[in-house]
């Protein structure tokens, strides 16, 4: 990282960051281009890996490429606040980002899909105790990526 000032290497601050971002951006390779989607997410941390979750529907382009994988990048941010100045080039943001890669995968075993849908709840509504139901399992497409690596980044007021 070039600004080494500004890099997130404490696990508690990178969680903050994440638990404050609401949206994470995942980029497949595609014939040669990018192909970047928005996704709601949650996060669990293991043994001190990180696995994002995600959940959708079970057809479309992002399931031909999560099938494809196994790669895919990340990345997310909050806290975006413009700072100006008397000269173009002095203007800068307040800003705090997490990217990274990972291997993507589906996941088919019901208590890692009920696992992936209670993080996706927590970080969208801060209850992980919600209940899924067989045929709710069966109607939504869970995936995940394995977290490889991640970097933080901010620069804060």
């Amino acid at each position: 990282m070039r600004r080494k000032e500004r890099e997130v290497t404490d696990k508690k601050r990178l969680e903050e960051i994440m638990d404050a971002c609401r949206i994470c951006r995942v980029g497949f390779a595609c014939e040669g281009q990018v192909y970047i989607v928005p996704v709601n997410f949650g996060y669990v941390c293991e043994g001190g890996a990180y696995t994002f979750y995600f959940h959708g529907a079970k057809e479309g382009k992002k399931m031909e490429l999560i099938k494809e994988g196994p790669m895919a990048g990340f990345e997310m941010d909050t806290g975006y606040e413009l700072k100006t100045a008397a000269a173009a080039c002095g203007y800068s943001a307040y800003f705090q980002s997490i990217v990274g890669q990972g291997q993507v995968s589906v996941v088919e075993d019901a208590e890692e899909k009920r696992k992936g849908l209670r993080a996706v709840m927590r970080h969208a509504s801060g209850n992980g105790e919600w209940e899924f139901q067989d045929r709710m399992l069966e109607a939504v497409c869970v995936w995940k990526l394995a977290v490889t690596e991640l970097a933080g980044k901010e620069n804060i007021k």
